[in-house]
């Protein structure tokens, strides 16, 4: 099925729609470092497998990293290889997958329905703050989403618009890659049983595949294990193979720790059943208003027998249910079920946009997210008791965080007054105004005023500053920034990832220790006050404070606060670099 040509004017409208999404979500790039949780980690990996030249396994540290497939962290590589600045590199996989994933939407909707469709389908992707604040991060999310939404591009093609073999091969090979970058990966596949349902019932709109195509059927589930095999039949042969117990550990982790289990037994992120339905309403707005309005159409549509509407529309649901069904939820988890709702809503938007019950709710919205940034920001300036005290301590701040309340005043009023000034007729202006407001407001300010505290970066200068004449910098009670703003030969003691597991931190203190013993002249840790360092006098003379990083306070303690820190039979040879490249 040939789409509908472009007109001058739908192509003008796209490329003002793609220009104007690409200033959102590159607004701030390169203003910051990688910020907690997830970005130095994935960012440090991949400056791990560049130097050292090992793909095969990531590490944090010298351990190995099995939480996450590595296709993700071989992007961020390939990305700083080619501009050999973290800074620089670490969001280009984000913004180019986001991007993709709006055209990507935007081309499925224009050849199903119209380019109008489509622009509409890809803008209710982009309103949703969810989307836009993923795709400002470094994450897997945002890449996760750009394969989830290549593949359902390619299935859908093929099931909608086709047959069109090869762009199903090309679908199923993307949820594979998908696999071998967040687990869930596989997601896309699942529209193949709302499919199989619609085509037995006779719904319209379905592509007239022939019943003979079993063996095409099949090639395409063997494209979707071809694309897992690149990669985890070389790990696995490696795993077995190479002599190493930490390789065969992180086989065994990968496989069932951080799939399985993380599924049906999560240790962590416990919510309610109805979690996501909150995510939906709140973060997902404006959009997820518009949503409303699509119940009857849809309703219609299901009576009609519209696959066209349907098929999205299922899938997106299925997805809402795998992850509901998991003891372990996550706000970003359902992000690739956004697409496939835009989809099903996208021929209904322009219609709805057009209802006065929609228009004001979308002025409420307005309102209450405009009234509360701007009560906030006015609030924060000139209220007392000065409850932003406690935020600034948090985060560092100084006199500068006037330029953080005057951007949540300045986005607010930007809200406000349009409002006021375009009433119901260009309430749609209004929400754009705002949105577009807030994403430079975050680019641009908050990205350089909170990169100090986010990313450690002055806490590492400073300790680095205040060392002796030909001193050593080890890291002790240390996070991924950390190490990534010291540099991968730093030396540091093992990774313990919860602040208060003492067995850990043990173990990195007899570690620690009898490194600086090696040259207690010139020896000094960066430490704080946790469980497993009450050996450490942290009232010792030379002590240097750091000051805060990450809402936690940091200093520089040498010899002298060790004196009490035994090393025990087990501390080992102290410190280990990263291991070279096998």
């Amino acid at each position: 099925m040939s789409p509908t040509p472009l007109s001058p004017v739908d192509r003008r409208q796209a490329w003002w729609f793609f220009a104007i999404a690409f200033v959102v979500i590159a607004a701030g790039f390169g203003l910051r470092d990688p910020w907690p949780a997830d970005e130095p980690r994935f960012a440090l990996v991949a400056q791990h497998m560049v130097e050292s030249g090992d793909w095969w396994f990531p590490r944090r540290g010298h351990e190995l990293y099995p939480d996450k497939p590595p296709f993700f962290m071989w992007l961020l590589g390939l990305s700083y290889l080619a501009i050999s600045s973290v800074r620089w590199s670490f969001l280009l996989p984000s913004l180019l997958a986001s991007m993709a994933t709006l055209w990507l939407t935007y081309d499925l909707g224009r050849r199903v329905w119209s380019p109008r469709v489509g622009l509409w389908a890809a803008a209710a992707v982009l309103v949703a703050p969810a989307f836009v604040y993923q795709a400002k991060r470094a994450p897997i999310d945002p890449v996760l989403v750009g394969l989830t939404t290549l593949a359902l591009y390619g299935i859908f093609r093929h099931l909608l618009l086709g047959p069109t073999w090869r762009w199903f091969f090309i679908g199923c090979f993307a949820a594979g890659v998908g696999v071998w970058t967040k687990g869930v990966g596989f997601l896309p596949l699942f529209a193949l049983l709302p499919f199989a349902l619609m085509r037995w019932k006779g719904w319209n709109g379905l592509s007239p595949i022939g019943d003979r195509e079993t063996w095409r059927w099949m090639a395409g589930i063997a494209f979707f294990f071809l694309a897992i095999f690149v990669w985890f039949v070389p790990m696995v042969l490696m795993a077995l193979y190479d002599g190493d117990p930490a390789h065969r550990a992180y086989l065994d982790n990968i496989l069932f720790k951080q799939t399985i289990t993380r599924y049906t037994d999560a240790w962590h992120h416990h919510e309610p059943v109805w979690y996501f339905l909150e995510i939906i309403a709140l973060f997902w707005a404006p959009f997820s208003i518009a949503m409303l309005w699509a119940i009857k159409p849809w309703r219609e549509a299901w009576r009609a027998r519209d696959a066209r509407v349907w098929l999205p529309l299922a899938w997106a649901l299925l997805v809402i249910v795998f992850f509901t069904g998991s003891t372990g939820k996550r706000d970003m988890y359902i992000l690739p079920a956004l697409p496939g709702f835009a989809l099903a809503a996208a021929p209904y938007l322009e219609a709805i946009a057009q209802r006065r019950g929609f228009r004001i709710a979308l002025l409420g919205y307005v309102l209450v997210l405009g009234g509360l940034l701007v009560a906030g920001g006015l609030a924060a300036l000139l209220a007392e008791p000065r409850f932003e005290l406690r935020i600034l301590a948090e985060r560092g701040l100084g006199p500068e965080a006037v330029w953080l309340w005057s951007m949540l005043i300045a986005v607010g009023t930007v809200g406000l007054v349009g409002a006021a000034l375009g009433g119901l007729k260009h309430v749609l202006k209004s929400v754009c105004a705002m949105l577009f407001a807030l994403w430079m407001g975050w680019g641009f300010v908050v990205h350089p005023l909170l990169d100090d505290e986010n990313s450690a970066r002055k806490i590492i200068e400073r300790a680095n500053a205040a060392l002796p004449p030909g001193g050593e910098l080890g890291l002790l009670a240390w996070k991924e920034q950390h190490l990534l703003q010291a540099g991968l030969d730093t030396p540091e003691f093992g990774f313990c990832p919860d602040d208060s597991y003492a067995p850990c931190q043990q173990r990195q203190m007899k570690k620690a220790t009898a490194w600086v013993r090696e040259a207690p002249q010139t020896r000094v840790l960066l430490a704080r006050d946790l469980p497993g360092y009450a050996c450490i006098d942290f009232d010792a003379v030379g002590n240097r404070p750091l000051g805060t990083a990450n809402r936690r306070e940091f200093m520089l303690v040498g010899a002298n606060a060790l004196e009490a820190c035994v090393a025990g039979p087990d501390a080992g040879p102290g410190a280990r670099g990263f291991p070279a490249a096998r």
